[in-house]
């Protein structure tokens, strides 16, 4: 499994809702819109580095309201009580 986190800048006004339309896409396991030089940081997850990026982060950049995405994957999940 790779997880990747993808932050958000939105249009003005438009972070709640990208955040709610982002959350129903299958792979995302967390939306939350933030404050910051981005507007939503988004967790997902996905079988492979191919599914990935073809499946969930396209799906995310074709929500209305994204005006730029950068996409940082995990490279060491951390173990969690």
């Amino acid at each position: 499994m790779v997880q990747a986190y993808i932050l958000i800048q939105t249009e003005v006004g438009r972070a709640a809702a990208v955040a709610s339309d982002v959350a129903g896409i299958e792979g995302v396991t967390r939306a939350e819109d933030v404050t910051g030089p981005y507007d939503v940081i988004v967790h997902v997850q996905a079988a492979d580095v191919d599914t990935l990026g073809d499946q969930v982060i396209v799906a995310v950049q074709k929500v209305p309201g994204i005006t730029r995405t950068l996409t940082c994957p995990v490279v060491s999940a951390a173990a969690t009580a």
